[in-house]
């Protein structure tokens, strides 16, 4: 039988357990048409209520990176959804294509991230998937840089990544894309996964979390700008805000705002985004 080596260069590790394969899948909302009928019950929402109308009307769904198929057989079964995958792997590709019929035309042979996703859904569409551990920040801007169009995710990355990107100010895992992330969505740490239930294992714990995107349109102040202020301020996190943000503008000595006598990972979004417009004012 076909097996697909993992290669270490696309951090590969493939998902083996199949009640986590499961699970995953059935933490991804239902979406429009038939109900499912693949016999898993009600799905999994990780504790949360059920999910917009927003989110619920969206049939098309991206499955980043699927492998060995191990979310995909699951995801092929379900009727409310209309699957296409993405797999840069062509070792990957060819499996899939043997063992699962019904991708057969719903699979690019792609790197996601030079992926034109205006030119693969035309509208909104949802992402799940097994995010590689070497690449998954950078998926997470790509997935920013679509947030409109993009109203859920459900992923698994690696622990220390999901628990950074769920934290609340104040904390020393919150960070870069905890504040970019929960500025447009809600985020839920939905289960811890154990290395075993992977191979190879990887030396890291991993997590499902679940990204649903919230009611806000605008920030109310320069998005680029707003960027550009978070990733200055963390950059050199252990300096207070007046200090860490010289090199973005030399003149926040003048700011009067009290938030400069803070350190980054105190501020929470609103307060960046007042800390943008005070930069913005200038």
């Amino acid at each position: 039988m076909m097996e697909v080596r993992a290669k270490k260069a696309l951090g590969q590790h493939f998902l083996t357990d199949q009640s986590i394969a499961r699970r995953i899948v059935e933490t991804l909302s239902e979406g429009a048409g038939p109900s499912r009928s693949h016999g898993h019950g009600r799905p999994w929402f990780c504790g949360a209520d059920a999910p917009s109308e927003r989110v619920s009307s969206v049939r098309d769904v991206l499955e980043i990176g699927p492998g060995m198929g191990v979310l995909t057989q699951y995801l092929l079964q379900r009727e409310d959804i209309d699957l296409k995958a993405v797999e840069l792997d062509g070792e990957s590709v060819d499996y899939l294509l043997m063992h699962f019929p019904g991708i057969q035309g719903r699979l690019l042979q792609a790197d996601y991230l030079r992926l034109p996703m205006d030119k693969v859904f035309p509208g909104p569409y949802r992402i799940i998937g097994n995010f590689p551990y070497n690449i998954s920040s950078q998926i997470f801007f790509k997935i920013l840089d679509d947030k409109d169009r993009v109203p859920e995710v459900v992923c698994m990355v690696q622990k220390e990544v999901a628990e950074r990107i769920a934290e609340k100010p104040g904390s020393k895992t919150y960070g870069i894309l905890s504040v970019l992330l929960q500025a447009w969505y809600d985020i839920e740490y939905c289960f811890t996964v154990g290395s075993g239930a992977f191979s190879p294992q990887p030396k890291v714990q991993s997590a499902v979390i679940r990204l649903v995107r919230n009611s806000r349109t605008s920030l109310g102040c320069d998005e680029k700008l707003f960027r550009q202020v978070v990733k200055t301020a963390f950059n050199q996190r252990r300096k207070t805000l007046r200090n860490a943000l010289k090199p973005l503008v030399p003149e926040a000595q003048s700011l009067s705002s009290d938030l400069l006598d803070l350190r980054a990972e105190r501020l929470g979004v609103e307060d960046f985004v007042a800390l943008t417009e005070a930069v913005a004012a200038l």
